[in-house]
């Protein structure tokens, strides 16, 4: 199986390579160099995207329950695999947002529908292990059983506070310079 991968890869990066040529001619790959590539142990990689992938991916089963902590996670929210697997995912929920997230989150698990569509992105502030709120961005992706049943979700996420600082400054300003601007029209 590895083998034919490789074999379609090569073929693929060779008419990659023809295109790319046509175009711009520093882009073009050798033939050592697409070896090179195609020799690297794609079995594993799967499993060392999800592990080692920067952002945080967490994953919940119907309850709530952490079932799945990555290295991103570990990162971005302080707590280790050991320490959070087995836990509720309160421990990254501000208190003062927790009802909100069980009430979609149990609506979501009934009736296995979010009103969160594929693509979306998510903006919501979360809290580390050492209680430091910060803002996060995040996609999710409803797991489901064999028989098409919700069984939990598995979230994909960053920290965008810089981000979302930046924007707030950015607004305060504009909303200053609308003002400035209505005033000097205003005066006669």
């Amino acid at each position: 199986m590895t083998a034919h991968i490789a074999h379609h890869l090569k073929l693929q990066s060779r008419r990659i390579n023809k295109d790319m040529a046509q175009k711009e001619p520093a882009l073009l790959l050798t033939e050592p160099q697409t070896s090179r590539v195609l020799e690297m142990d794609l079995q594993n990689f799967p499993e060392t995207l999800v592990q080692n992938i920067s952002d945080a991916i967490v994953v919940s089963d119907a309850d709530g329950i952490i079932r799945f902590w990555n290295s991103g996670a570990t990162r971005l929210f302080g707590f280790s695999a050991t320490e959070a697997i087995g836990q509720s995912l309160d421990i990254i929920i501000p208190t003062n947002l927790r009802k909100r997230h069980w009430d979609g989150y149990s609506e979501t698990m009934k009736t296995g529908k979010t009103k969160y569509g594929a693509g979306d992105l998510l903006s919501v502030p979360a809290i580390r292990k050492d209680g430091q709120r910060f803002s996060t961005q995040f996609s999710i992706l409803g797991l489901s059983d064999d028989s098409g049943k919700l069984i939990g979700v598995a979230a994909v996420m960053r920290d965008v506070t810089e981000e979302f600082e930046e924007r707030k400054n950015l607004k305060i300003a504009l909303a200053e310079c609308r003002k400035a601007r209505q005033d000097q029209t205003s005066k006669p």
